[in-house]
């Protein structure tokens, strides 16, 4: 069969587009690029405080999202700054002062421990999360609160897990 004009131009065209077109792999590779970035990025920050394995927390509905502050952890057996151990807590139980002395100094010594501007913005800012286990009595704790106020720190947030909101 023979061809006309129409179907050699047809046939021509055709072998132009098929070879010369592809997938632009350079912008793909950009958007990815930018994606990855993006992730690292936003996965440092982390809004989820894990507490430690040997401290339950107490369950409760919280609005406010934790910061990064310095963390005094109360188990039943001591307590700890920044994660290194203070005073035990049946010497605190046997004092008689409102205010334990040991972990004033150790917050007193946190705020001139700063290496790094993250650090630096966690000792500047004057605030304490306090983990404590769900079997401590209150008045430990409040000993703890009382100590963390005399040290200057007068921002205290109680840590808790949160417990999904009831729909009712």
């Amino acid at each position: 069969m023979k061809q006309n004009r129409r179907m050699k131009r047809m046939s021509r065209g055709g072998k132009k587009t098929g070879a010369g077109a592809g997938l632009n792999l350079v912008s793909l590779m950009d958007v990815f690029t930018i994606l990855v970035f993006f992730l690292l990025v936003n996965s440092a920050s982390s809004d989820v405080m894990e507490p430690p394995k040997n401290i339950k927390l107490p369950d409760s509905t919280v609005e406010a999202k934790p910061r990064e502050t310095v963390v005094v952890m109360i188990t039943p057996e001591q307590i700890l700054v920044q994660g290194e151990p203070v005073i035990s807590v049946q010497e605190v139980l046997d004092s008689k002062t409102a205010v334990i002395d040991a972990v004033k100094q150790r917050l007193l010594l946190q705020q001139k421990k700063v290496i790094g501007i993250s650090t630096k913005t966690v000792a500047q800012s004057r605030e304490v999360t306090v983990l404590a286990h769900r079997t401590v009595p209150f008045h430990l704790i409040k000993k703890v609160m009382a100590s963390t106020t005399s040290a200057g720190y007068g921002k205290i947030s109680l840590a808790v897990i949160q417990k999904a909101k009831s729909k009712g």
